[in-house]
């Protein structure tokens, strides 16, 4: 994925300058002018605590995307430190027959210094490929872009603000909670159109059977490219 690097002093004099010239073209036809503002440049939180990250995580929301599509409920990511610094990812579903996927991939730091468990900012990216196969630029942005003290959610995006999960400690998140999420997103420039909630169900995976198909990872998808 190529994350663009346009600063936001070049977006508000270039935004000026078409209203400029939007305002005395239209005004020689008695015409108003309108422009549709643009979003400022997303940012992942300064800092994530990767101690208190790591553990599981339920999905409740998100935009859909092909990389889940075999994905109906049940939608888990369960992080763990490594003692190098990345995080062992691990990502669950339920697939309609009842069965359960798994996809097993590597989080490290990108764009990012890791001091300890204090993460500035808080940018990794995740790659689902076999370890051997890493070496390729196949990585998914994965920013975490909300997350207050309390902990009880985070939310998770990338650059471009195609992709969004909305992740729980718990499999039901407060209606509270998810409209200071949305009214979070739409400050931060997100369009809420796509905006779905995920089901989880009542029952451990271990009451299916589980396949493991890294090639289909739950979060994000590991065919971004850099």
């Amino acid at each position: 994925m190529t994350i663009s690097k346009h600063p936001l002093a070049h977006r508000a004099r270039d935004s000026a300058l078409a209203l400029a010239l939007c305002a005395a073209v239209l005004a020689l036809a008695g015409l108003p002018c309108t422009a549709r503002a643009e979003a400022p440049a997303l940012q992942a939180l300064p800092a994530l605590d990767l101690a208190t990250y790591t553990g599981t995580w339920y999905q409740v929301a998100w935009f859909p995307n092909r990389f889940q599509r075999q994905c109906v409920s049940d939608t888990t990511a369960t992080y763990k430190r490594r003692a190098d610094g990345a995080v062992d990812v691990l990502n669950r579903c339920r697939l309609a027959d009842g069965s359960f996927d798994s996809a097993q991939g590597l989080a490290r730091p990108a764009g990012a210094t890791l001091e300890g468990d204090q993460l500035r900012p808080a940018q990794l990216e995740v790659s689902f490929l076999p370890a051997w196969l890493r070496w390729l630029p196949i990585w998914g942005d994965y920013w975490v872009i909300q997350r207050p003290e309390h902990g009880r959610y985070a939310v998770i995006s990338e650059g471009s603000r195609r992709y969004l999960w909305v992740l729980s400690r718990t499999p039901v998140l407060a209606e509270d909670d998810l409209q200071v999420i949305r009214g979070r997103l739409v400050e931060q420039g997100f369009d809420l159109a796509a905006w779905q909630p995920h089901p989880h169900t009542v029952g451990a995976p271990s009451e299916a059977t589980e396949v493991d198909q890294s090639r289909r990872p739950v979060t994000p998808p590991a065919s971004q490219t850099r």
